[in-house]
């Protein structure tokens, strides 16, 4: 008798071990995490930190880190999306961290690990968008610097140029509320669908985050047009007022959306292949 009930005690806890292992990687939720990335010398892109804050507020985790460590953050973010534990991925960077970031976006792919988002703050260079990203959202003002599809890239691509905008430089940009706040938007929709509430859709995100006053086409901005990829098409750049969007050589749109009460340019130039190491560059 006492035996027969020591074998059910050990019988019961062994099945109650056994499905709190193998239950636990599939019946919890993972946790979305943004990766924000700093350029040089990692003191130079404290609107990173900036931006990190206000995810954490909103009850979305967010790390911040030297771009130089990309490569050790993608190897943890790819062990834990693999054990369950940490998924949708979102990367945002500035500067030498917004190179980074398409570099782990890059080395994450090769891992078969999806990025659900890609925010590079005006990087040194052009990149291709590989098959593994759904979205990126480009935030540049120098025109060798957009973003091109890769090869099997379906997702969604936008160059914002905000060349035209005085308010912006290199040591701006990744500190605009305005820009801060479509990330925001943007990282909260992808958020929103993983927990299943209702986000704001990604076109009512980024009219939202545009400014009121008069652009575009004398309008109120709206969402820009991400039509497939037409050969052929000619590289050009359209600063607000004169155009809503226009589109690179590859169909990606580019718009230029300038700060509020900002006077804008027309300038038109084209942009270098990707990942072409640019001699003007200042990280």
């Amino acid at each position: 008798m006492r035996d027969w009930l020591r074998f059910t005690v050990v019988g019961v806890l062994a099945a109650a071990l056994m499905l709190a292992l193998g239950a636990s990687p599939g019946m919890a939720q993972s946790r979305a995490h943004v990766y924000l990335l700093r350029g040089l010398m990692n003191i130079f892109s404290l609107g990173m930190d900036t931006l990190g804050a206000e995810l954490n507020k909103r009850g979305v985790y967010a790390t911040v880190d030297n771009h130089a460590e990309w490569q050790a953050l993608a190897d943890g973010a790819a062990s834990r999306y693999k054990a369950g534990s940490e998924g949708p991925i979102i990367l945002i960077g500035h500067s030498l961290g917004a190179d980074a970031i398409m570099e782990m976006a890059n080395y994450l792919g090769q891992k078969g690990v999806p990025v659900a988002l890609v925010v590079p703050f005006d990087g040194t260079q052009s990149f291709y968008a590989t098959s593994n990203v759904a979205r990126v959202l480009n935030l540049t003002q120098r025109d060798y610097a957009y973003m091109r599809r890769g090869p099997g890239f379906h997702g969604s691509l936008v160059n914002v140029d905000l060349s035209g905008d005085p308010k912006i430089d290199h040591l701006t940009i990744d500190k605009s509320p305005r820009l801060h706040a479509r990330v925001i938007s943007e990282v909260l929709s992808v958020v929103g669908s993983h927990r299943g509430t209702e986000p704001a859709g990604p076109d009512s995100t980024r009219a939202s985050a545009s400014p009121p006053s008069s652009v575009e086409g004398g309008t109120k901005a709206g969402p820009p047009r991400e039509e497939a990829a037409k050969p052929g098409e000619a590289t050009s750049v359209v600063s607000a007022p004169t155009a809503a969007a226009t589109k690179t050589g590859d169909g990606t749109p580019v718009i230029a959306l300038p700060e509020r009460g900002a006077p804008s340019a027309t300038s038109n130039a084209a942009a270098a292949p990707p990942h072409q190491s640019p001699a003007t560059a200042q990280p």
